[in-house]
């Protein structure tokens, strides 16, 4: 008899859990008929304020637009460029394009798909104005470092955090921060594959300078503070209440989700470890950083034969995706930036090896074994 197949993520699970509480929220809201930002979307803003420690969060439309409107924020523009991976989703360097500057890119530590702060130096030049880490997969990138040689050029950081609420950073070797509130600004997406995850597009922006928070809030509508009187040219970039009221239904729980994935994914290293995968070099496991708690927002390994491999699992009814099949600096948008194939090899053969993995909380141990049972089938025969 066939088995059911195995999904890469499987949102219905979760919603089983708060079905009722979701529903509640969202009948309030339309009762309410308050739709666009008012009193919900603000509890959601003191509520992800107060999970992240920082003294402001300010929702809005996406991930993506959280990075445009943070960069905004701090005044960069046409002429101006960021600092950021090739390695990476397509708004990480896009948000630069959309406030007139352009992406600068610095290869990946090919341990943790993060920036590599020690080629960060040669990537700031007399443009620069910003430096954009990401922190892929749920895992922080080695902030101490990229900080220090930003601050020593006098530039902000703006933390890519879209995959990783949730994670923390052992800052300066003592105190754990959340991810987002180490450099200047930091920028979540709440679309519905995160683990905080909306019932569509969301997102929001942190910061401890009140200056800047109220900046970004303006730009997010339209640039004005007072209704029809505008200070700069924004963008119609709101969260949604029906978005924030299931957003704060589901805030309390992050927790508990991360550290399921958290708890799936050591023991995917575990198996792996003790099927030989690992030690024949078919399949390497996520290298994990001692200055980050991951949150696994994916499982991603390395493998050899990717596309045979892929094949395989999709026969098999293994779900599984490719974050990302081609880097950014090789993408023909970014074609006038210059750039060659060969210039970040990290990360282009990270493009190459990588296949994410099923790790969602829900997952189970027997459809888990069949994720391993499916890799030695392909590699073992």
């Amino acid at each position: 008899m066939l088995r059911p197949p195995i999904p890469l993520l499987d949102l219905k699970a979760q919603f089983e859990e708060l079905r009722s509480g979701t529903y509640e929220a969202i009948q309030r809201v339309v009762d309410s008929q308050a739709f666009i930002l008012g009193e919900t979307v603000a509890a959601f803003e003191r509520d992800l304020a107060t999970y992240t420690g920082s003294r402001n969060a300010v929702g809005c439309a996406s991930g993506t637009d959280a990075l445009i409107l943070a960069l905004a924020a701090l005044d960069v523009g046409p002429g101006d460029e960021v600092v950021t991976v090739p390695f990476t989703f397509f708004s990480t360097a896009s948000c630069a394009y959309k406030v007139g500057a352009r992406p600068r890119f610095v290869d990946i530590d090919p341990g943790t798909f993060n920036l590599d702060p020690q080629m960060l130096e040669d990537a700031i030049g007399p443009r620069t104005r910003a430096v954009l880490p990401v922190h892929l997969f749920g895992q922080c990138a080695e902030l101490d470092a990229i900080v220090e040689v930003s601050n020593r050029h006098g530039l902000p950081v703006v933390e890519d955090a879209a995959q990783a609420l949730g994670s923390s950073y052992l800052a300066n070797g003592a105190t754990w921060k959340p991810a987002g509130t180490v450099g200047r600004l930091g920028c979540y997406s709440f679309f519905p594959s995160k683990n905080l995850g909306g019932f569509g597009d969301g997102g929001a922006v942190v910061t401890d300078d009140d200056g800047l928070a109220e900046r970004v809030r303006a730009l997010r509508v339209h640039g004005g503070v007072q209704m029809y009187h505008h200070d700069w040219v924004g963008w119609n970039s709101r969260l949604d209440a029906l978005q924030a009221a299931v957003l704060r239904v589901k805030l309390p729980h992050l927790d508990d989700w991360s550290a399921g994935r958290a708890r799936n994914a050591d023991r995917y290293d575990r198996l792996l470890r003790d099927s030989g995968l690992v030690d024949s070099g078919d399949v390497r496991p996520p290298v994990r950083s001692a200055a980050s708690r991951h949150i696994f927002n994916q499982y991603t390994v390395r493998v050899r034969e990717r596309d045979r491999l892929r094949q395989h699992l999709q026969a098999e009814g293994i779900g599984h995706a490719v974050y990302y099949p081609v880097p950014l600096h090789l993408q023909p948008c970014f074609r006038d930036l210059g750039y060659r194939e060969g210039d970040f090899p990290r990360s282009e053969a990270a493009c190459t090896e990588v296949v994410s993995l099923p790790v969602y909380p829900e997952l189970g141990d027997e459809r888990q074994d069949r994720v391993i049972e499916a890799l030695l089938r392909f590699y073992r025969g």
